[in-house]
């Protein structure tokens, strides 16, 4: 509520008004600033129909700061004319002054004043004429008085265009008396109570009308889940780092590509039922590309491509079972596999999707999580490549310092040369989770200090698949 000594006054100007007042006039005869004046009229428009008031606007010209300075000490080159002594005055110490350089310029346009070039010690500044007639002064001492009308259009856009004058727009309120208009106040109630339905005091109470178009309080919207905001940082640094995004809508894979692509025997304990969901119907696949199923089949029974193998009797049977994908890594199998196919080209591969784990559920372990991965081929990659990228991946993710949050390293020939890619061609990759950073028997932590080693290295969940070479 406004002020009540304001708003008594308010409604005693304008029950001795015979058309109404306004509001800026108000304001001026009381002393007080217009949105005083302004905050009365909104509290006593929402009485009732107490007041009438309509908005109106109006526009005049008034002085900047600037110009209220040159209307009280005269204009630059007024004073710059002033200033200058029958003798002279050298230019250099003209300029010095804080209204010299403006006023010069302007007092040699009315040849005010002239330049003599050919005095020693420099430029000199001497009088023009012998008296002057301030004109800006006198326009901006009109204005100051609200003699606007003094003032044509082309001379008020010159003030303006100096920065002297500006135009302002002033919204005021003319008020008349309203249906309801008194001098007395009397508080509207806001809710009906109880008490006065059972005391009927209702009916004498006066109550505020309801607003039916106000607007009720906004309600909470929707926000993006943190995990899916941490999601879309990660596929910005990847995409900022020149990665093409990996398809992973197929939450259903084989355990060929699951696992025997990826050089992991079949006896392995992450193939059991505790840890890897099988699926029931359908529980086997049946189309494989046969050749290179072939060759895998080989070097896990045989051996090849300078390893010895697993030494075990490899089954299709093994092979074709279904299952919710374990890791994004059977992703990479494929593309790895598609790659190989082709006339090869370096490739950096990324993906972020959803795995599945046969695990018991407790505050930090769930049947399913996100995998993040980063898969890089090309010729001659080495663990240095390994550790560089690493380093400008989580550079751009904020890490300050070495940490172990996930796996990496480089894919063994085992799973790499039976797809069909070069020789020399090697593939580095690293992996992590949105929910739940792994800390693994080898980290990043201790990638650093394995440089220089030939090392196996067995991740947690996906088995042998890379090598650490020197």
């Amino acid at each position: 509520m406004a002020d009540s000594g304001v708003v008594e006054t308010l409604l005693q100007r304008i029950e001795k008004a015979d058309d109404g007042v306004d509001s800026l006039n108000v304001a001026a005869s009381l002393g007080v600033d217009h949105q005083v004046i302004v905050g009365a009229v909104k509290s006593l428009q929402a009485l009732g129909d107490i007041i009438s008031a309509d908005l109106r606007s109006s526009k005049h010209w008034e002085l900047t700061v600037e110009g209220s300075e040159i209307a009280e000490q005269g204009s630059h080159e007024a004073r710059v004319f002033s200033s200058i002594p029958l003798e002279g005055l050298a230019q250099s110490e003209l300029m010095k002054l804080s209204f010299g350089k403006i006023g010069f310029s302007k007092a040699m346009s009315n040849k005010w004043i002239r330049v003599d070039k050919t005095q020693e010690g420099g430029p000199r500044i001497f009088r023009a004429v012998e008296n002057i007639e301030d004109q800006v002064r006198e326009k901006l001492l009109q204005v100051q008085k609200g003699n606007f009308s003094q003032l044509d259009e082309k001379e008020k856009n010159e003030l303006k265009k100096r920065k002297l004058l500006s135009e302002v727009t002033v919204k005021s309120y003319w008020i008349t008396k309203g249906s309801s208009f008194s001098t007395t106040i009397t508080k509207q109630e806001t809710e009906l109570t109880p008490e006065m339905i059972a005391t009927g005091s209702w009916k004498e109470k006066k109550f505020k009308p309801y607003n039916f178009e106000a607007m009720g309080v906004a309600p909470d919207c929707g926000h993006l889940h943190p995990l899916m905001k941490v999601r879309t940082q990660f596929r910005q640094i990847f995409l900022e780092m020149g990665f093409t995004e990996m398809p992973t809508n197929n939450f259903i894979e084989s355990s060929f590509w699951n696992f025997d692509s990826l050089f992991q025997p079949q006896q392995h304990p992450a193939r059991d039922q505790h840890d890897t969901f099988f699926l029931s119907d359908p529980a086997l696949a049946h189309e494989f590309p046969q050749d290179y199923l072939e060759r895998v089949k080989k070097v896990h029974s045989e051996g090849g491509f300078g390893s010895q193998g697993y030494k075990y009797d490899w089954k299709i049977e093994e092979a074709q079972k279904n299952i919710l994908r374990t890791h994004t890594t059977a992703v990479s199998a494929r593309m790895l596999y598609k790659l190989a196919q082709q006339k090869f080209t370096p490739v950096k591969y990324f993906s972020i999707d959803r795995v599945f784990r046969n695990e018991t559920l407790d505050a930090t372990h769930l049947a399913e999580f996100h995998q993040i991965e980063g898969v890089v081929a090309d010729y001659g990659l080495t663990l240095g490549d390994l550790m560089g990228i690493l380093h400008q991946f989580f550079t751009k993710l904020g890490l300050k310092k070495w940490v172990e949050v996930g796996n990496s390293g480089v894919f063994r020939p085992e799973m790499l040369l039976p797809m069909g890619l070069p020789e020399d061609v090697s593939v580095i990759a690293w992996g992590l989770s949105l929910e739940r950073p792994t800390m693994i028997k080898y980290g990043i932590n201790n990638i650093r200090e394995l440089v220089g080693h030939k090392v196996n290295l067995q991740m947690v969940y996906d088995g042998p698949i890379c090598r650490l070479d020197s």
